[in-house]
């Protein structure tokens, strides 16, 4: 089977069948008024962690060390897929059916999405199914699982800019990426424990109140470190806060 044949397969499959464009979302209902102060209860927040290439340790690392601080948050409903069934025999892996499955089921009343896996200008690497989480079919799947619920997106891996589309660009969501669309992100290699933008998330995590003050603190930490370690050009770290979510409160917060 050609690699196209391969990345329409996994295209339907995620979606049922770049940098910032100009085009017009399709409507989605009007996101929900959220409580005062932007709060959602720890235990209505659904997430769903994905780490998609097993060639490096930092992926799961990431959504392992994301599910404690979640956990410890009061979130339960929380759904792993690992990139590596062999370290991590009783989690399902990161297929594009599995994938699809986590983000297009569940309840609760705020979803949580972290993809952290190698990235090119197309999407984000699923290595089991060997093909791509592209940002139209990420985008469709959280229609269909998320709607307009409050929805935070956070993209790990090179080129992640790239899931900055216009459609999802919603009011309901927050987006955060690890990269602009033609930069790659640094820290994945066989002997990081983390990704440096994972790397920051988590060490920022608890200091933060809202997502949007987590995100501004993530990216002057990737900053800062980048210019430590002396890597070029910087990865850019980039983050979008929909009006209806300006200020979600992390949960537990």
């Amino acid at each position: 089977m050609s690699l196209r044949v391969k990345a329409l397969v996994l295209a339907c499959l995620l979606a049922g069948c770049t940098p910032e464009s100009t085009g017009a979302a399709p409507a989605l209902a009007r996101a929900p008024d959220l409580p005062a102060g932007s709060t959602v209860p720890a235990d209505r927040w659904r997430a769903v962690l994905i780490a998609g290439d097993n060639n490096s340790p930092a992926f799961d690392n990431g959504i392992e060390a994301m599910r404690d601080k979640l956990s410890a948050r009061g979130v339960r409903d929380i759904r792993m897929l690992t990139s590596d069934p062999v370290a991590n025999p009783s989690l399902p892996v990161a297929t594009a059916a599995n994938v699809s499955s986590a983000l297009r089921s569940g309840g609760g009343e705020a979803c949580l999405i972290f993809i952290t896996s190698h990235g090119d200008e197309r999407g984000v690497a699923l290595r089991a199914a060997k093909g791509m989480v592209e940002p139209a079919t990420l985008g469709n799947a959280l229609d269909a699982g998320c709607g307009s619920r409050p929805t935070v997106v956070i993209v790990s891996a090179c080129h992640s800019g790239i899931f900055l589309t216009n459609a999802m660009r919603r009011p309901n969501r927050v987006v955060l990426t690890a990269a602009a669309a033609g930069r790659v992100s640094f820290g994945c290699g066989a002997g990081d424990q983390y990704t440096y933008y994972d790397q920051c998330l988590l060490q920022q995590f608890d200091g933060a109140t809202t997502w949007r003050a987590l995100a501004t603190a993530a990216r002057a930490c990737v900053e800062s470190l980048e210019q430590r370690m002396g890597v070029e050009p910087p990865s850019q770290p980039q983050i979008f806060v929909g009006a209806a979510v300006a200020d979600l409160k992390l949960p537990g917060r």
